[in-house]
């Protein structure tokens, strides 16, 4: 299935680099902008405080009012040259007193800068034209009480006109530079992103038949190690649960085909001619005996399946285990005694556990044992306990079990010899269910046989 409508890794890596760039730049530019701006200002500064030291060193130079006019003469030579450059001289009543062409300031506005922000640049506009100019209260040599207002200020409409330029030429920048870097990083991320792209075809082909392809951790990065090491993980167990799914289901088929087919067989035999009544009784108690035994191993199974899911939960309750064994003793007797094999209890101890689950895992062996047991033989159960761990041992006196045998003897519906009769072999799924239960307990089981003596050991935690 393909997934649409959501934004890729590739898309939002590219779309990550695009935003970090641009906003890189920006920053960047608007930096730039902010030191030419100041710059700028600096110059012009440095030019109207000059030309403010001038004129105020000439008013403190005057003598007498008459004084003005040759003033206004020797600021006009000290102007020329300077375009742009405007200075204007404002008396005591507001009345201007020298003034260059352009410097059509209003008289109050140059008062109230002067007043309010003397000597700071501040921004004059006169039509479509800009200012940038300072202004400041001044005294005259003509007697202690005659102070003017000096205004210098000077054209910065080439400075507006290169910060838009150069503004406009920044964005441009910014734009190009944030494609380019969309492009870019776009191969960046496929390129990175490729092991990725790789480990999903390699998943691809992992299929319910080829569950035992894995990964190659050596060769992805190593941020992507860990994800692969835990695909290869999922898949192993996953490997080894379809294959417990696959052996279940091959077990299960071929145990019940064989009562299937006797049902089948006796129900058409029974159906080829007229019986009288004792004749079909007789077929269905031994129809009854095969759907018995199919219940038995239905259960057996369920319970097993129960068990490696981790679904088996004890009911735990404090046991004496000798107790326990001797009400075993008790039910095996008869059987026992048949075989005149001698059941011997050794030891106790006190366990945590169920009850019903720990008698049936004890009844299995006690019943694998009196069953194979040689006739005349003593069975033995002994019972240990440490600080930690109760054991539990049976051993019985018989044919002794093959090595090769001993790793397969608690696998479901597995047989020592394939040959016994089904009526005295059960349904093949004791040793299976005692191991699970011993295991739901947190315990562990073992098994041991030599020299035609077979020893089953339990461990179970105190």
């Amino acid at each position: 299935m393909r997934l649409t409508g959501r934004p890729s890794i590739t898309r939002r890596l590219t779309l990550l680099f695009v935003s970090a760039s641009s906003i890189v730049l920006l920053a960047l530019g608007l930096v730039i902008a902010s030191s030419v701006q100041q710059h700028f200002e600096d110059l012009d500064m440095e030019v109207l405080s000059g030309k403010m030291e001038l004129t105020s060193h000439a008013l403190a130079a005057l003598k007498t009012p008459a004084d003005l006019a040759q003033l206004t003469q020797q600021l006009e030579h000290a102007l020329v040259g300077h375009h742009g450059l405007e200075v204007m001289v404002i008396g005591a009543n507001l009345n201007v007193l020298f003034a260059t062409p352009n410097a059509r300031f209003a008289p109050d506005l140059i008062n109230s800068s002067a007043h309010q922000n003397p000597l700071r640049p501040l921004l004059w506009t006169l039509g479509a034209q800009t200012y940038r100019g300072i202004a400041a209260e001044v005294a005259t040599g003509i007697n202690e009480q005659s102070r003017v207002t000096v205004a210098v200020a000077t054209d910065i409409a080439h400075h507006q006109s290169y910060m838009r330029s150069f503004l406009q030429t920044l964005w441009l920048f910014v734009a190009g530079a944030a494609a380019l870097t969309g492009v870019l990083g776009w191969i960046a991320a496929r390129r990175g992103l490729a092991p990725l792209r790789a480990m999903r075809e390699q998943a691809q082909v992992v299929t319910a038949q080829q569950l035992s392809q894995r990964l190659p951790v050596e060769s992805v990065p190593l941020e992507l190690a860990e994800l692969a090491q835990s695909l290869n993980d999922m898949l192993a167990r996953l490997e080894e649960a379809f294959l417990r799914l696959s052996g279940f289901s091959s077990d299960i088929a071929h145990e019940l085909r064989t009562p299937v087919s006797n049902l089948m067989t006796q129900t058409q035999v029974a159906l080829s001619r007229a019986r009288n009544a004792d004749e079909y009784r007789a077929i269905l108690e031994s129809n009854a005996e095969e759907f018995e035994h199919m219940a038995r191993m239905i259960s057996d199974m369920l319970l097993l399946a129960k068990a490696e899911n981790g679904l088996v939960v004890p009911n735990r309750e404090r046991l004496q285990l000798a107790s326990e064994v001797r009400a075993l003793f008790d039910y095996y007797d008869a059987v026992a005694e048949e075989k005149s094999l001698k059941l011997i209890l050794q030891g106790d101890a006190e366990v945590s556990a169920d009850r019903l689950m720990l008698r049936r895992a004890l009844g299995n062996l006690l019943s694998n044992a009196v069953r194979h047991a040689s006739a005349g033989s003593a069975l033995r159960v002994e019972i240990e306990a440490d600080a930690d761990q109760v054991l539990i041992a049976m051993e019985n006196q018989g044919d002794a079990i093959p090595q090769e045998f001993l790793e397969r003897i608690f696998d479901r519906f597995f047989r020592v010899d394939p040959s016994r009769q089904r009526a005295s072999e059960g349904t093949g799924l004791g040793l299976a269910i005692t191991r699970s239960i011993v295991l739901a307990h947190g315990g562990s089981i073992a098994v041991t046989s030599n020299a035609g003596l077979t020893r089953f050991t339990i461990s179970l935690p105190r």
